[in-house]
């Protein structure tokens, strides 16, 4: 009976999490309890439009929540992570170490070609 080797690292990358812009909303949402979109948005250098594309797929994945509201006469959006949210962001960057540490390995190995 041969010994099944765990599934490669790679897998364990969420489609939702992973993207570029959504990795970088999640991550900035980890900083800060609440954050405003303006504010989001900004620090990402994006437009609302992108912004609110992404936001969306996170909403509907349950991975963060959107508050809307005024700030004075102003209106205003607040987003913060759930709990899954956070739980999604540990677990893509515990994927994101062990494909580190996979690549550290095999480029400390000689070059078989040398």
């Amino acid at each position: 009976m041969t010994e099944q080797q765990p599934p490669h690292p790679a897998t364990a990358l969420d489609d939702v999490v992973h993207q570029r812009v959504r990795l970088g909303i999640l991550t900035v949402l980890s900083e800060t309890p609440e954050c405003r979109f303006a504010t989001l948005r900004d620090e990402l250098g994006l437009t609302d439009g992108n912004l609110n594309r992404h936001l969306r797929i996170l909403e509907q994945a349950g991975l963060l929540q959107v508050t809307k509201g005024y700030e004075g006469r102003r209106p205003c959006t607040w987003l913060r992570l759930t709990r899954q949210g956070r739980t999604a962001l540990r677990a893509e960057v515990a994927a994101l170490e062990q494909l580190v540490d996979r690549i550290r390995a095999a480029t400390d190995q000689p070059d078989p070609g040398s």
